[in-house]
Parts: C-alpha cells; sequence; structure tokens
C-alpha cells in the first residue's frame, strides 16, 4: 500500500494487492505468492505469527499453509533474529496464543522444542492440564499481569523439566527433581537463543527454584533464611510471580493464599538478619587473624559453618561469639572443618528436604 500525492495533497491510496481490504478483516497475509516471500526471509516465517499475536489478527489460510510447509527454513536464520522475534511474541498481551500458533503452523519445533515435549504429557491428580497446556496458561497469566520479560519466559520454561522427569502414570504419576532438570533445559534453551548471560543466568535461577515449598507452622524462621540464602532477596519478587503463573496455570482460582502471603511476612520478618558470609560479624581476613592462618581452604570452611549456625540463630551473629568459635574451629584438622563444612552446605531449605516429602504428600503439594 502507498499513498499518491498530488501536488502536495492526498490523492489517492495506491493499493495494488488488496491490504486495505485485510486490514479491515484483520488478515496478514503476504504480498504475492506466499512460498517466494517466505524463501526470500524464512524470519517472516514467525513475523506473522508475531504480528497476528501482537494485533489479534488472523493468518490468511493461503499464508497459513505455506508456512507450514516452510517451517523447516527458519533453521538457516541466525538465532539472534529469532530470539528477538520470540521476545515480541512473548511480550505481547496474546503471548500464550502466540506460543499455541508457533505449534499449529510447524514453528515450534525451530524455537524451543523442548516445550513440545510437554504436549500430551498428562501429570497428577494435582493438575487438570498437560505440561504444554500449563506452562502456556502459565505464560497467559503472566501476560495479563504485565509481567516482565524475565518472569514471563521463567513461568513459560518453569515445567519443562517434568517430560523427562515423570514417572509412572495417571493421578499418581511423579515429577521428582524436574525443577533440577528443568533448570538445566532452561540453560541451553537460553544460550541457544543467545539471550544475555546474565538474564539468561535469571531465568535459569527461577526455573530451578520455582519449586519451593512453605506451610505455615511447619518451616521455621530458620528455613526461611536458608530460603532467601539460596534464591537471593534480590529474586524473591520474580519467583514470587512465576509461583502466582504456576498456581494459575494449574487451573486454581487464587494466585496468591494465605500461606504464600506468610511466607512474605516472615522473609519480610528476617530480611535483616545475616544470610551470607558478607553479613557475618567476622570476615576471612579475621579468621585469618584470630587463628593465624594462611590463606586457604579451611578459612572458607570455617566460615561456611559460622554461616549454618548463624542461619539457625541470628543471635549469635556477635563479633564476641563468632571470634571464640573461631578459636575452636582452628583446632580441627583441615580435612574435619571440610566435613563439616560441607555438612552445613547439605543441609536441606525445609522447602526441599526429602524428609518433608510425607508432608507434601499430605498436603497434596508436589
Amino acid at each position: 500500500m502507498a499513498i499518491n500525492f498530488a501536488k502536495g495533497k492526498f490523492d489517492k491510496i495506491i493499493d495494488p494487492y488488496g491490504g486495505e481490504k485485510d486490514l479491515k478483516e484483520n488478515i496478514i497475509k503476504t504480498v504475492g505468492i506466499p512460498d517466494e516471500r517466505f524463501g526470500e526471509d524464512a524470519l517472516r516465517l514467525m513475523r506473522a505469527v508475531r504480528l497476528a499475536t501482537e494485533l489479534n489478527f488472523q493468518i490468511d489460510l493461503n499464508t497459513r499453509r505455506s508456512i507450514e510447509k516452510n517451517a523447516g527454513l527458519l533453521e538457516t536464520i541466525a538465532k539472534e533474529r529469532i530470539r528477538d522475534e520470540f521476545i515480541k511474541i512473548l511480550m505481547a498481551d496474546g503471548a500464550a496464543e502466540g506460543i499455541i500458533l508457533l505449534e499449529e503452523l510447524n514453528l515450534l519445533k525451530n524455537i524451543v522444542p523442548e516445550l513440545r515435549d510437554g504436549l500430551g504429557c498428562g501429570q497428577n491428580k494435582h493438575h487438570i492440564y498437560t505440561v504444554f497446556e500449563h506452562n502456556v496458561r502459565a505464560l497467559a497469566y503472566t501476560a495479563k499481569q504485565n509481567y516482565s520479560l524475565l518472569v514471563r519466559l521463567a513461568s513459560l520454561l518453569h515445567d519443562v523439566g517434568k517430560p523427562a522427569t515423570k514417572r509412572g502414570d495417571g493421578p499418581d504419576s511423579t515429577f521428582h527433581g524436574h525443577e533440577v532438570v528443568g533448570g538445566r533445559i532452561a540453560a541451553q534453551i537460553v544460550d541457544r537463543l543467545r539471550f544475555p548471560k546474565d538474564f539468561g543466568e535469571k531465568v535459569i535461577h527461577l526455573v530451578r527454584h520455582h519449586l519451593f515449598y512453605y506451610n505455615v507452622g511447619e518451616v521455621t524462621a530458620a528455613g526461611v533464611r536458608r530460603f532467601l540464602a539460596r534464591v537471593s532477596p534480590e529474586n524473591i519478587d520474580d519467583l514470587i510471580k512465576v509461583r502466582e503463573a504456576d498456581r494459575i496455570g494449574s487451573g486454581v482460582p487464587k494466585a496468591v493464599p494465605y500461606k504464600l502471603r506468610h511466607l512474605l511476612f516472615m522473609i519480610d520478618k528476617v530480611k535483616s538478619d545475616p544470610i551470607s558470609p558478607k553479613m557475618l560479624r567476622v570476615n576471612g581476613a579475621d579468621v585469618m587473624q584470630i587463628a593465624k592462618l594462611d590463606p586457604g581452604p579451611k578459612v572458607g570452611y570455617i566460615l561456611s559453618i559460622l554461616l549454618e549456625e548463624v542461619l539457625d540463630d541470628p543471635e549469635k551473629n556477635t563479633r564476641e561469639h563468632l571470634e571464640s568459635r573461631v578459636k575452636e574451629l582452628s583446632k580441627l584438622s583441615e580435612k574435619e572443618l571440610k566435613a563439616m563444612s560441607e555438612k552445613a552446605k547439605e543441609t536441606k531449605l525445609e522447602y526441599e528436604s526429602e524428609e518433608e516429602d510425607k508432608i507434601k504428600s499430605k498436603h497434596h503439594v508436589k
């Protein structure tokens, strides 16, 4: 389409391909023969989906058939260009519909094929949707809430590890460790699509830690401090948003139930407590001076042990107490300190410990 100006004034619209009619009818259509246009630039395959998603338009039947036939051409396109179109689809109000359309037109397998493993993958008695439907519905919630790209992508990928970890079938099937496997899969996806490293790491982190357990009266303040130490306070807001999406994507009516609000209360309550070695009243230099140690592993082991003790009881985070503990710990061998440090690191979050599997089952939490 073009506008003809005669003597500086509007004359008429030049529209040899009927574009004005298509606009009025909300139709996406190529100019001329679809196969030729997609052959010129295969990114147009995705662009058609993106425009349909952003504008809430329908793709012309002949154009659809050509996209389906030529979907494989997308493999020839630079991943950065694919990523940029994918981001625009994710940031559209109809992001979920965009993902479904990508699948319908055989394009998703050339963008995020891992999502397709969830097609037809049933879950258990706690879910009414397949893994694919659940992930897409989670994305739909984040779009409705106008959440960030980070939260949208993490929500779309949060259960991408379920198909690979599914054991059994029917209402009692399980997906143990799917968040860990999902984090690894998410790492492959963000790397393949050339997302910036820092952004990709945040996506991986949210996917890896989206599955946390919290029940009022069962998880202690120490457990909340360990949770913060694991996920970092700056990630809490986004992690909660992914959890909201997970819940709504499962078909439950309430995104933020009482126990999630209570967790936020507990986080606010302990947010000033020490949760990292940097927040201890002694540092590495202090440890070396007090214990008369040279730089080495023993210093790190001692700090790790001190942090674990302070996570249990923040009142122990005084210089007097910690100096005393450094003197006691420095008398132990490196082997003994290493064993104590590793035991401290292996202390499970109360959200994720194996000992709580029975409690999770009791409360229907996976």
